[in-house]
């Protein structure tokens, strides 16, 4: 099943985690709710410590929930063993970092089609060339890892998380360690990626800029949702920021 026909690229219900600090109990997610549709750009913003990065680690399975159900494509991810999460992960969901994680030995070719090498070794085919013009990434292939910058290397992520025709993409700051102007070409390649191809795409960012990218932002204290922005609110990056900024405020109309 592909993101375009999935009903649902991810469905989270009641989702709980904590974590553990000597003797204290760090309560980080406390009963989210999130609803993704299939070919739906989603953005997440909220301050250090609101769980963003824990919530696309435990949609990507990278980590499991105290309570409350994940499914992403349609799948429960909870009841699957290691193994199976290890090839649904692979396989239906695509994941960008903020530290790219390419392999330093391969080349930008191989890097982009690593999903399908680790399942076909022997005859997993070139990465999709459609792919790899949209990214601008044709006359880059051959190079290794250190011979891109900082922007070619963060386009090979995104195109690995791609070539799978996953359901959902899930990016954690993906602009993190870019400049301004590698910046605005990436969200201008997201957004043509996610026009084009229709996959779904759940974004975590703390830049308001790099948020109005998405049709809906969701903001994020405490472990839960406490508002959003649909439409023409949710792209101008002003009226983004303006938002996070009172929803953030510890005495605002909304502080939990």
């Amino acid at each position: 099943m592909t993101a375009t026909s999935s009903p649902c690229a991810v469905e989270v219900t009641a989702l709980h985690k904590s974590f553990h600090n000597g003797r204290n109990v760090i309560h980080v997610l406390r009963g989210l709710d999130l609803r993704v549709e299939a070919g739906e750009f989603v953005a997440i913003m909220g301050a250090s410590g609101s769980g963003k990065s824990t919530l696309l680690h435990l949609l990507a399975g990278l980590t499991a929930p105290d309570q409350g159900a994940i499914r992403v494509g349609g799948r429960d991810i909870a009841g699957l063993s290691d193994g199976e999460l290890a090839r649904f992960r692979r396989r239906r969901i695509g994941l960008v970092f903020q530290s790219f994680n390419l392999i330093p030995s391969l080349s930008a070719a191989d890097n982009i089609r690593l999903p399908l090498l680790m399942d076909r070794p022997r005859g997993a085919a070139p990465p999709d060339g459609e792919l790899v013009e949209m990214l601008g990434l044709r006359e880059r292939l051959r190079h290794h890892p250190d011979a891109l910058s900082g922007g070619e290397q963060q386009r090979v992520a995104i195109a690995r998380a791609l070539v799978t025709r996953p359901d959902v993409v899930l990016a954690d700051e993906p602009t993190g360690n870019l400049d301004s102007i590698a910046t605005r070409s990436l969200g201008r390649l997201l957004r043509d990626v996610h026009q084009r191809r229709q996959a779904a795409i759940l974004l975590v960012t703390h830049d308001a800029t790099v948020a109005a990218w998405a049709s809906r932002v969701l903001f994020l204290r405490d472990g839960r949702i406490v508002e959003q922005l649909e439409g023409e609110q949710a792209r101008d990056a002003a009226h983004v920021g303006a938002r996070y900024l009172a929803v953030m405020e510890p005495h605002g109309e909304n502080a939990a």
